[in-house]
């Protein structure tokens, strides 16, 4: 990442103005002070960002048109974690959009501190895009392959100018982990509530002449990269304990983002950490309300499971398990952690979806593959376990294959009865009512056809 290489000794041979700031006399050693600012008002934008960006057609060009644009900056190389880079945006609340300009100059912020106000003249500036982020700068060739690199010392101030109204106060933009969109990229935001991971407290910001990645997280256990250069001045702090909030460039690489911050100031943590997030629940109030091995078409077979609960219940966590036969070990598991099922109301899994559908008339809440637990052909045993590993709810005996008992649904179905309401972890015959073609005592002789027979998604 060009943002983030380290710095190198630079010598101002000549006098030169980048912008309307200027350096007057040749600079020997590093101890000067900011250069005065000498500006006029010459210039004034004739392009907005969109349509510079949309000069761009699938290769790095060089810009051809007369077109300025300007913006404000927003990054800063003081404290060396930018370098040979200058991120600005439209505006200095509330921007649209923001740019990256690659050069190679350093100590830009003495030439250009954050809020001020830029315009930068394209004409001759090459525009590429870089793992979905646009950029302007100079011309890199590499194997015959132009793409964007620094633009040259020499010529930045042809390009460069800096307005002469006063510099601004930058707000950043406040957003949410879980909000993050590409038109926030290269642009400066905050965000509140957040915290270094617990696993890399204590560690120091980066590796010596690394670039490195820290991770911050929220309470809802949301994570962003935090990207650090191993030549920043805090290279060698510790990583804040606690939570608060945070500043810096939001970068992209295609749909990954990262935080880039200017300096520690722009951390301000000093609340408790979150607590440990909840999001995994048990209840006894799910539980398998019917299983379906329909005589005429075992592509319809299904499996029910009901809520009776007033309140709907994320899944996460929570596993049936088909145990095949008499067997004593798991033949097959579904995982339910990415659904969640209503208030009073029913999931019903499908292994075969298009079948499903033309039988019953509507699709299933899930599709699972073939000899799943939602396969059975009547004569297994399951156990819907929840994210603890506790067995919440059993149909039939683990280890005794059901044909011939009275935990066998072949050819028909086993329907859970209506005044039952809790899960039972324990299979007990007089909760349920059983079709089959040759099932123990108590069930019913019968086999069942689809769809007449059936009535999934109701209870």
């Amino acid at each position: 990442m060009n943002a983030f290489k380290p710095k190198v000794q630079f010598i101002v041979r000549r006098c030169f103005g980048i912008g309307l700031l200027m350096l007057c006399g040749c600079v020997k050693d590093m101890d000067y002070t900011t250069p005065k600012a000498i500006c006029s008002v010459n210039l004034s934008a004739n392009a907005s960002y969109a349509e510079v960006k949309s000069l761009y057609v699938d290769q790095t060009i060089q810009i051809e048109q007369d077109l300025i644009i300007e913006g404000y900056v927003i990054s800063s190389d003081q404290s060396g974690n930018f370098f040979g880079v200058l991120y600005f945006q439209d505006r200095p609340t509330n921007p649209t959009q923001g740019f990256e300009l690659e050069l190679d100059v350093r100590d830009t912020h003495l030439f250009f501190p954050v809020g001020s106000k830029i315009l930068i003249a394209l004409k001759g500036l090459y525009m590429g895009k870089s793992k979905g982020v646009f950029k302007l700068g100079g011309q890199f060739t590499s194997f015959g392959n132009i793409a964007v690199g620094r633009l040259p010392a020499a010529v930045v101030d042809r390009h460069i100018f800096v307005s002469c109204e006063e510099a601004v106060t930058m707000m950043p933009t406040l957003i949410e982990i879980g909000d993050l969109g590409e038109h926030y990229t290269n642009t400066l935001v905050q965000l509140d509530g957040v915290e270094i991971r617990e696993d890399e407290v204590g560690l120091p910001f980066a590796n010596v002449k690394e670039e490195t990645n820290r991770n911050l997280i929220n309470c809802l256990d949301q994570e962003l990269v935090l990207v650090n250069s191993g030549y920043a001045d805090f290279q060698a702090e510790i990583l804040p304990e606690l939570n608060g909030s945070i500043r810096g460039v939001l970068l992209r690489e295609n749909n990954k983002y990262q935080l880039a911050i200017r300096s520690l100031g722009d951390i301000e943590f000093s609340k408790d950490r979150c607590a440990d997030l909840v999001d995994e629940f048990s209840s006894t109030k799910l539980f398998i309300s019917e299983l379906a091995d329909p005589n005429n078409n075992a592509e319809a077979r299904f499996v029910e499971l009901y809520n009776s609960d007033i309140q709907s219940l994320s899944l996460k966590g929570w596993r049936l398990h088909r145990y095949t036969n008499a067997n004593t070990e798991i033949s097959s598991t579904i995982d339910l952690s990415d659904h969640s099922i209503g208030a009073e109301s029913t999931f019903v899994i499908s292994p075969n979806t298009s079948s499903f559908e033309a039988t019953y008339g509507f699709s299933p809440d899930l599709e699972v593959g073939t000899n799943s637990p939602a396969d059975s052909n009547g004569d297994d045993n399951f156990q819907l376990v929840d994210p603890f590993g506790t067995v919440i709810d059993s149909f039939g005996v683990v280890g005794e294959d059901g044909s011939a008992t009275n935990h066998e649904f072949e050819d028909g179905k086993a329907v859970r009865n209506l005044n039952i309401v809790m899960a039972n972890p324990v299979y007990t015959f007089s909760e349920w009512t059983l079709y089959n073609d040759s099932g123990g005592s108590g069930t019913v002789n019968l086999a069942q056809n689809a769809p007449e027979d059936f009535s999934p998604g109701i209870r």
